[in-house]
């Protein structure tokens, strides 16, 4: 449910409901909106001058399973959508992935630009999707600026539910260029490595988009998507996307309900309030479970890298360079640290900004540093040691012509940092802005 209030006195002005089937409508007294619409959980973005919003919307719950989806919840779902901000009123929509049974929807806020497109300026909006597609529209009418051409996926879907024939693949994108293999495995000893093997064969793979199933489906790129929350960083003047991209395979496994099946009633699910573990999935014929691919050591199965720093040259849509970044130093995704400094690439949460000095600055990865870049050839210039995790996005401001870079390092439950509560602040060099 999107809402618009007044600002000065918090009246409602209008309400989008995305399950409706009319959005805009407001309910009676006796009626109230639509339940299981979905939803839009990242933060939106706004173009005054066209006084659009646009919001990157979720998939419809449960996640998993969709055979019982109305029209109405899958028409917005894992969409962006432009709203007109004084009105509510839609002005477009895209949406990014189709019956989305994998909850691959779109976890960041959107990065607004203006770009050279055929010698003139486009107004257009960059939406990176958990998929690792990039997409691009004009933001004044959704028109695509990259092509994202509809391509077959695997087909086969759990009883009672589809899936579509096609899905879109946008051409600017970190999407895998390959699908994974059993050579792709990886342990610390032999031992794990060929589990990790087995546990792949025993497995429903064929590529990005295989359907959930009973028999244990491996979902790559995984659920935490290889975009999450902390988006891209794009410099307009240099016309470069900077975006640190994850590679972390996901295990879904669907558990039909019935009786002494586990998570039939309520109180027989003890979920984890995470992306991991038991989702009971209440109201359909499948509860499920999301884990990532580990060994039985609790390592990844897939060979590193698992994170990466990049930049993208906007106007060829190719990938001008990428580099590993962070170490097992602070842990996760191992399960104690591992007291060597090695980049092995590590996963993240959080996301790149980039400054005028061709400077770029991120935190985020599961060891507990702020890191900047030389952005035209990914360079490390320099990293500092945080307090505790830095799952987080830094800002920068500037305050009498010194400019200073700040990130809140708060930690992760989930990642297994360090937690704190700091906000640490570093000045610039005079010639780095």
């Amino acid at each position: 449910m999107i809402r618009g209030f007044d600002v000065n006195t918090g009246e409602l002005l209008w309400a989008f409901d995305p399950g409706a089937k009319d959005p805009n409508a407001i309910p009676s007294d006796e009626h109230t909106f639509t339940f299981n619409s979905p939803n839009s959980w990242a933060p939106a973005a706004y173009d005054a001058k066209l006084d659009l919003v646009y919001l990157p919307m979720g998939v419809t719950t449960p996640d998993i399973w969709g055979g019982n989806r109305t029209p109405e919840q899958e028409r917005y779902a894992s969409s962006i959508l432009a709203l007109n901000a004084t009105t509510g009123k839609l002005a477009w929509s895209y949406q990014t992935v189709h019956h989305d049974l994998w909850d691959m929807d779109l976890p960041a806020q959107p990065t607004l630009a203006d770009i050279t497109v055929n010698g003139q300026k486009v107004p257009v909006i960059y939406a990176p999707a958990k998929t690792g597609n990039i997409f691009v529209l004009d933001r004044r009418n959704g028109e695509l600026v990259v092509p994202a051409p509809e391509k077959p996926v695997p087909q086969g879907a759990a009883k009672g539910d589809y899936v579509t024939p096609t899905q879109p693949f946008s051409e600017l994108s970190f999407r895998p260029t390959k699908d994974l293999s059993g050579a792709d495995m990886w342990g610390a000893t032999m031992f794990d490595q060929l589990v990790c093997r087995v546990m792949f064969h025993q497995m429903r793979y064929e590529g990005i988009f295989t359907p959930p199933s009973e028999q244990g489906t491996l979902v790559f790129p995984g659920n935490l998507g290889m975009f999450e929350w902390g988006g891209i960083s794009v410099d307009p003047n240099r016309e470069v996307a900077i975006a640190n991209p994850m590679a972390l395979p996901f295990v879904s496994k669907l558990i039909p309900r019935g009786p002494g099946n586990p998570m039939e009633q309520p109180k027989d699910a003890k979920g984890t309030g995470t992306e991991s573990g038991i989702q009971p999935q209440y109201g359909v014929p499948y509860g499920v479970t999301l884990n990532p691919f580990l060994s039985p050591f609790g390592l990844p199965c897939k060979q590193p890298a698992w994170g990466y720093i990049s930049a993208l040259d906007l106007k060829t849509n190719e990938v001008v360079w990428k580099k590993r970044i962070g170490t097992p130093q602070d842990s996760m995704p191992f399960p104690m640290p591992v007291p060597v400094p090695f980049n092995m690439g590590m996963p993240m949460l959080g996301g790149p900004i980039s400054t005028a000095g061709n400077v770029l600055f991120i935190a985020a990865t599961a060891d507990n540093y702020l890191r900047a870049y030389n952005m035209s050839n990914g360079e490390k210039l320099w990293q500092g040691r945080l307090p505790a995790g830095g799952q987080a996005t830094p800002m920068t401001y500037e305050v009498n012509g010194k400019q200073y870079v700040v990130i809140s390092a708060g930690g992760h439950g989930s990642f297994g940092t360090k937690m704190g509560d700091y906000i640490v602040a570093y000045a610039l060099p005079d010639d780095v802005k």
